[in-house]
């Protein structure tokens, strides 16, 4: 019995010395992290505002609220009828009205550089207002470039059984209607928020389309994996892309200080009726022109004419005997 206890001393000692370098360790990072320089400025909210940033889990909840009304009775509420579809719309952009406004305060309020010293912004407040009356506003016509993207996608997949099946399961209608929901905002001058949706829509289906991109209808990204559009891209009517493809820009302009100028026009302008196979890249502020088709695994650096057809070099085949061709 005096062995046990003693090596149950023994442990508990061990324990406690292990719990105080730990605890010292802690110390010792805590100070650290908690030191407000330069360097971490950068991480740190701003201590002068006493904003919330908007919340990612929120922002998600509203854009699958809208998905609800763009899309009724295929997300949300599975039950509808015609009797009860008006009612399901207004509750749900009630709710859906308050909870964005807030979001959309928060992200103003967060880049607010008039009034940073005040808990409240009334200037934030009205601008939060006036925006989300000008974004439900367009709710209809977000719907009707939506369904032209889903047609697109229905008559542009010869596996597509039904434009049903495009909006339960594609991933490019998911990513295609944030991107049109994160457009408007975007627009309209919302900070922040328009990139939290695409960004989700991204790690979600792979397909990384920028807010600011400006695309027509009858949109259609198939497959979609790896997917990027870049901000000031212009994309027209009747557009097919496939997994892959990246419309980029070819470099960036620098400024005085050597960081990348910001907001200039870099990325493509695809016009209407083009197709791009997968894997194709497109770099810089080049045109393709109307009804061209790029080619798979391309790489195009160059504007190109209506009715183009751009594809790889063509693969030789080569005998080799003897050890030729090592």
């Amino acid at each position: 019995m005096k062995t046990q206890k003693s090596d149950t001393d023994l442990r508990n000692k061990k324990n406690t010395t292990v719990l105080g370098k730990e605890s010292e360790l802690l110390e010792t990072v805590i100070e650290q992290l908690g030191k407000i320089n330069d360097d971490a400025s950068q991480f740190i909210q701003n201590e002068r505002r006493h904003h919330s940033l908007p919340s990612p889990d929120v922002i998600k909840e509203v854009v699958d609220a809208l998905r609800s009304v763009l899309f009724p009775g295929y997300f949300g509420s599975p039950e509808l009828t015609r009797d009860t579809l008006h009612f399901y719309i207004g509750s749900t952009l009630d709710k859906t009205f308050r909870t964005l406004k807030d979001q959309i305060k928060r992200g103003l309020c967060f880049v607010c550089e008039e009034h940073p010293d005040v808990d409240r912004c009334t200037i934030c407040d009205e601008r939060a207002l006036t925006i989300t009356k000008s974004f439900f506003s367009r709710l209809p016509a977000i719907r009707r470039l939506l369904s032209t993207d889903v047609k697109a996608a229905y008559e542009g997949d010869p596996a597509a059984t039904s434009s049903y099946e495009t909006i339960f399961s594609y991933p490019g209608i998911y990513a295609i209607t944030s991107y049109r929901i994160a457009h408007e905002l975007h627009s309209l001058g919302v900070p922040i928020i328009p990139r939290i949706i695409t960004e989700h829509a991204h790690s979600t289906t792979g397909i990384d389309i920028h807010p600011g991109a400006v695309i027509g209808e009858c949109f259609f990204i198939d497959h979609g994996t790896g997917v990027v559009i870049g901000e000031t891209c212009i994309i027209g009517k009747n557009v097919r892309i496939y997994q892959g493809v990246t419309l980029g820009a070819k470099n960036f302009s620098l400024d005085k200080n050597g960081k990348p100028v910001k907001g200039i026009e870099r990325h493509p302008i695809v016009e209407d009726d083009v197709i791009i196979y997968s894997g194709a890249t497109i770099l810089g502020r080049v045109v393709i022109g109307k009804g061209s088709v790029i080619g798979g695994n391309v790489w195009l650096t160059h504007s190109v004419p209506p009715g183009s057809r751009i594809v790889q070099v063509e693969a030789r085949t080569e005998v080799f005997q003897e050890g030729a061709g090592i």
